[in-house]
């Protein structure tokens, strides 16, 4: 298996700007070699503003972008694309997209066969995962399935926030919905990352990246911290099914 994988919780973090956060890794992972990336605006409405901003920031960083939302052939584009990048906003409407597009068993096969790098931030991490299960979005319209790419065997929760004990809001906190999505059966472990981390994977190693913490559910264990800089490559064999 050739993936290579970054997988950013948020795209903007308080403070600075759009990707700012991450620029630095985002250099690391492309590398010199690859010149111009494939990005797919689906998450959210205005594709063509979004592709504006991703566009400006990548060329900051000495990339082309092209944007798949005007790609006459979108599988083609995904056929020909030296790395891909998908970017946050309702994952619903992504996914539903990407399978409207017959893009989800393409991009599959370019990452993990043909050793595309991928990237994916917010509900572009999301869709790299088993399933958008865990996603933080409203359905505002349905994917035939709520199946994703799955590039890595587990699911991921971007923007996870810790229980706010001084909060009133009196709804489920984050940690007690994951920990509803694992009263069901055969669920697999979910990886949440607060805003600020990231993971990378390169073939069969993961290493959480960034400043902030991530927090491991799995069915029936206690939830467990990870510093940046810890290896999570347990993650990607079948122990993160258990």
């Amino acid at each position: 298996m050739r993936r290579r994988l970054l997988l950013v919780s948020n795209s903007t973090l308080y403070g600075g700007g759009y990707l700012q956060h991450c620029q630095e890794q985002i250099a690391t992972f492309f590398g010199l070699h690859i010149k111009r990336i494939l990005f797919i605006p689906y998450a959210l409405h205005d594709q063509d503003s979004y592709a504006t901003t991703v566009t400006e920031k990548f060329q900051s960083l000495g990339y082309e972008v092209d944007s798949i939302h005007k790609a006459l052939n979108p599988v083609e584009a995904v056929r020909k694309a030296e790395a891909i990048f998908i970017g946050g906003g309702n994952t619903f409407r992504l996914l539903k997209a990407l399978y409207e597009k017959n893009l989800v068993s393409e991009i599959r096969k370019r990452v993990l066969q043909d050793g595309v790098p991928f990237m994916g931030s917010s509900a572009g991490t999301n869709v790299a995962t088993i399933s958008i299960h865990t996603t933080n979005d409203m359905p505002i319209v349905m994917p035939p399935t709520l199946g994703a790419i799955g590039l890595v065997p587990f699911n991921i929760n971007p923007h996870y926030l810790d229980h706010d004990s001084s909060s009133r809001h009196m709804g489920e906190s984050r940690e007690q919905r994951l920990t509803q999505y694992h009263e069901e059966p055969n669920t697999p472990s979910v990886l949440a990352l607060r805003e600020g981390s990231m993971l990378l994977v390169e073939e069969n190693k993961a290493t959480l990246l960034g400043s902030t913490r991530a927090r491991l559910f799995a069915r029936g264990k206690p939830a467990t911290e990870y510093e940046p800089g810890a290896d999570l490559s347990f993650l990607l064999s079948g122990e993160s099914w258990l």
